[in-house]
């Protein structure tokens, strides 16, 4: 045996060493409170089987269930041990397990700290907030909240976490008027590497508070945020279905729609083109939704004058428009994304390119069921003007954004692993093909939404020089020896964007 084989032998032999100390000193630590679940347990495999896609799942030595913010930092505490940052027992953070990429939200062999049981949401009338556990879903925070009339800036899916939403930024139907998720907490509570419970806002730690708004987990782990309410009642809405022979039409009331969002900023809209196997076809939708309970209201004027095949346009509530356009999960899934400007024709690319991959694979596929999905968002320069006008700020990056944009999310879903190579290369083209047509134009852009982007994407960098500084000087300030940059590596890291 040569002293490199010998090394790495006594290296993996100290590593499962210190992993089963890590471990077993959890169990003792947690056992009476029923959250450690080893892969024995049928709440193990519970856990790992409710992230969102099939090719994200990933199998820990054991999961962490905490119920409480004090038993998350008693957790870090075990797992940083000497704090200084090695890689003796790894671990992940998952809120919603929505991400679609393995290692974002889970681990192989380490210990995955699932915060699924951190998922009240309790109102505060006498301030209008809402305090919110980072492991609620959107679904049940808006269903809480409407006893009482009010809602708050939210996801736009059922099984999205609040936490793992707002260090991205957070999209959702009231960005034109209330700007990002994030733009609308008032506190953060994280837990430090060190294991100190801290809250970040305004007037405490508020270059954390400013950084963890759009920063990924590059700082802590978010334990609960204190989120701004408003009075809402029924939304105007649905799913309109057309023909592709309408496609230029719906890419012109596009256009149309997007440089006008600041006239009237209760107007939120998705479009989208999509591909199903099933049905071997490609059909066009919009996704309308009104804040105010008007039928069919002016900005939608347009896309309401395109022959439609079928219209759930209604009046609804939040929870029911959410759950009609929620994908669902058990299907391999990668998501990929491009900011471009409001143009026709990085549009019409877009729909021809996806267009020329959908027939350059369809031969060579396995699959069953598959999709090749482009959703198409407006993103105006109002949309940075929100993040400075509430709560101090975002490192986003919007702020440089001088005209209106698109932010276009390429889903592809399929059910068979033999295909996993030939999505990903058609993933691939698409997006370099129309980012490379929006650059010849002159209509690109750097910003990449991060809660979109795959793990082949630098959504930090996207910010800008100076937000991305802004980040890693709070990383190091909060997380000297770098815990979160290496013992919990998922999700965008600073050090290594």
């Amino acid at each position: 045996m040569s002293m490199d084989e010998e090394d790495d032998r006594v290296s993996v032999a100290t590593y499962n060493l210190e992993r089963a100390i890590a471990h077993a000193r959890l169990y003792i630590t947690h056992l009476s409170t029923q959250t450690f679940y080893s892969p024995s347990s049928p709440l193990y495999t519970e856990s790992i089987e409710s992230h969102y896609a099939v090719n994200a799942r990933l199998y820990p030595a054991c999961i962490l269930q905490p119920r409480s913010a004090d038993e998350v930092s008693q957790a870090v505490k075990i797992l940083v041990e000497e704090d200084d940052g090695s890689l003796e027992c790894q671990f992940a953070v998952r809120s919603g397990g929505h991400t679609t990429w393995a290692g974002a939200a889970g681990i192989k062999d380490g210990v995955t700290i699932d915060m699924s049981m951190m998922n009240s949401t309790i109102y505060h009338p006498e301030n209008s907030t809402a305090s919110i556990m980072a492991g609620a879903r959107w679904a049940s925070v808006y269903t809480t909240l409407k006893e009482f009339g009010v809602a708050v800036t939210g996801g736009r899916s059922d099984t999205l976490g609040v936490g793992g939403l707002i260090t991205g930024g957070g999209l959702s139907y009231f960005t034109a008027r209330d700007g990002f998720v994030c733009d609308n907490i008032e506190n953060i509570e994280l837990v430090l590497a060190n294991g100190e419970i801290i809250n970040a806002n305004n007037e405490t730690n508020s270059d954390l508070f400013r950084a963890q708004k759009g920063g990924s987990n590059n700082f802590g782990i978010i334990t609960k945020i204190n989120i701004r309410t408003f009075e809402q009642g029924d939304l105007w809405g649905g799913v309109i279905l057309h023909d592709m022979s309408t496609v230029q039409q719906q890419i012109s009331a596009l256009v149309n729609f997007t440089d006008k969002v600041e006239e009237d900023p209760n107007a939120s809209l998705v479009s989208l083109w999509q591909y199903s196997s099933v049905l071997n076809m490609t059909i066009a939708g919009t996704g309308p939704q009104y804040l105010i309970p008007v039928e069919n209201p002016e900005p939608y004027r347009e896309f309401l004058a395109i022959p439609s095949i079928s219209s759930s346009t209604r009046f609804a509530d939040i929870y029911d428009l959410m759950m009609e356009t929620s994908p669902p999960s058990g299907q391999r899934v990668i998501l990929l994304t491009l900011t471009f400007g409001n143009d026709e024709r990085v549009l019409q690319k877009l729909v021809d390119t996806q267009g020329e991959l959908v027939e350059e694979v369809k031969p060579y596929m396995h699959s069953v069921d598959w999709n090749f999905v482009s959703f198409l968002q407006p993103f105006p320069s109002l949309f940075g003007k929100k993040g400075n006008e509430r709560s101090g700020g975002n490192v986003l990056g919007l702020d440089r954004m001088k005209k209106n944009h698109l932010v276009y999310l390429l889903f592809l879903s399929w059910d068979d692993s033999r295909d996993d190579s030939l999505i990903r290369y058609a993933g691939s083209q698409i997006i370099a093909q129309v980012r490379a047509y929006a650059e010849s134009i002159g209509q690109d852009h750097p910003y990449l939404y991060l809660n979109y982007a795959d793990k082949s994407q630098n959504p930090l960098r996207g910010y800008g020089e100076e937000n991305f500084n802004k980040i890693l000087r709070v990383a190091k300030k909060y997380d000297p020896t770098g815990v979160f940059q290496t013992q919990m590596p998922g999700g965008f890291k600073v050090t290594k964007s």
